[in-house]
Formats: structure tokens, sequence, C-alpha cells
């Protein structure tokens, strides 16, 4: 004969929390995929470049806001559970758990430390918060592992595969653009195809008959705020004869273009998604 089988029905309590748990992990999961997006987007400045308005980059930060808020909530439900002994000090220091709720939770700690590193950048050197913000690539596909093996392990693969993919696909697609050389991005009609030039000065083009010869030239001074400048290069694809992204990650540029430059210049002012470049009109005899 065999043996009864026993079946253990959760406690109500148990079975609300684990709702809301759920509830949140997919929302923060989407909202950090739109988040990625957004960022990416408004970064690279490809939102002004298909629509010709620049993107509003506090939308950036909304997105991340509610995705730490559902991330938090997250994590923060577990510690509700009666069936489930979970201390906070196994959560800020999770490596006596399960590996997949370590990832989770260290994705979620490198976010929060991204987000107080936003308010002190003033007192930190560019460089160092511009690297450790892209840290964000890593939480993210730490938080993506977690939230894979989470479905496998509860048995909802089957749900997270049809929203997950929709929802990371776009996010993946973005990422690689982010990273690939400008050359590809400019085959591909993602950034615009620099102007050809023989070098880094430019031919002066004599005045035309009839032109008056003693009226003032406009030419214009070029200079780039340091705070505001990502280092994102589009500059370089626009005007390669006025910006040079150094591989020590420093820009040079030509701080008094002739006046044949002038159109690059703009152009370059008008494509950097963070109008880090300032233009100065002057008029010259």
């Amino acid at each position: 004969m065999s043996p009864d089988l026993i079946t253990v029905a959760l406690p109500q309590h148990d079975i609300g929390v684990r709702e809301v748990a759920a509830l949140s992990a997919r929302a923060s999961y989407v909202l950090m995929c739109l988040t990625l997006c957004w960022g990416i987007l408004t970064a690279t400045g490809w939102v002004r470049r298909l629509t010709g308005h620049p993107a509003i980059r506090s939308g950036h930060m909304i997105l991340a806001a509610f995705t730490l808020a559902t991330g938090v909530i997250h994590v923060v439900v577990f510690l509700l559970l009666r069936e489930q002994s979970m201390t906070v000090a196994g959560i800020i220091v999770p490596f006596g758990g399960k590996f997949r709720h370590t990832l989770g939770i260290l994705g979620l700690e490198i976010m929060l430390a991204i987000t107080i590193a936003v308010g002190l950048k003033r007192f930190m050197r560019y460089r160092n918060w511009l690297r450790f913000h892209q840290l964000a690539y890593a939480a993210v596909a730490m938080i993506v592992a977690h939230s894979w093996f989470g479905a496998i392990a509860n048995g909802h693969l089957a749900v997270l595969w049809l929203g997950g993919i929709t929802a990371l696909s776009p996010a993946v697609t973005l990422t690689v653009l982010r990273f690939l050389p400008p050359k590809l991005l400019i085959r591909a009609g993602l950034l615009a195809a620099a102007p050809a030039t023989t070098g880094t000065q430019m031919a002066v083009i004599a005045p035309t008959a009839g032109t008056n010869r003693h009226a003032p030239e406009r030419k214009v001074q070029v200079s780039v705020d340091n705070q505001r400048c990502k280092r994102y290069g589009i500059c370089q694809a626009e005007s390669p004869g006025l910006f040079q992204l150094m591989e020590d990650g420093r820009l040079r540029y030509v701080r008094d273009p002739d006046t044949d430059s002038r159109a690059d210049a703009q152009a370059a002012a008008r494509s950097c998604p963070m109008q880090a470049i300032q233009l100065q009109e002057v008029r010259t005899r």
C-alpha cells in the first residue's frame, strides 16, 4: 500500500504576500527595461534625430525612481513571509542564500548606489562618476538573470517568456547599439555621416564677384561644458575636423574654427544630445 500523500497549504497571509511580491517584481522588470531604453535614446540623441525634438531627460529619472520603488517593495515584502525566515541583515548582505536571490539583491543595491551618486556628481571627477554610472548595465543583467531563474523555480516561465522577452528585446537591442562603433551606426543610418574633409584644416573659399570684400566675416568660438559632455562622440561624427574623442576619454576640439567651418560647428552643436557645445559669434575683418 502506497503511503498517503500529504499536501501542506500555505497560510492565507503568505499567499497574499507572494502575490504582492510577484506583482511588484513584474512591474519593476518592465519599468527597468523602459528606463534603460529611455536613457539610451535620450543620452545618444536618437530621439532628437528621429523627431527633431530633444528628449526630456527627467523622464529617465522618473522611470528609474519607479523601478527602484517597485524593486524595494519586492524585496521588503519577503520580510513579511511567515513560512520563510528572512532577515534584514540577510537581505543587505545576500551571500548566504540562493544564488538567484543574491543576483537580484546585488543588482538592486548597485542601482541604489548609482542613484545616490547622481546627487554627488558635482563632488566627483566626471570620468570616475561616468564609469560608476555605467555599472547600471551590469545591474540590469543581474536582475534579468534573477527574474528568469526565479520564474523557472516558481513555475512561471511561460508568463515571463512572453512578457519578459517583449520588454527585454528593445532594451538589449539599444544596449548593443549603444556600444557599437560610430562607423557602423553611420552605415545603419542611426547617425549622420560626417562631411568629407581632406584634413583638420578646411580650405578657404575665395569670395565671389560682387561680394563686399570689406564686410566683416562672421566666425564662431567653440566652448564645451565638461559637466554636461558625456563623451558620446556624436560631435565627432558630425564634424571630425573640429572635434576628436581621444582614447583616454578626453574631447579635443578647435576653439577658433575658420569661417568655412561655421556650419560644421553649428551642426555639431545641434547634434549634441546634452547641449554641451556652446557657440559664440565673433566678427573679424
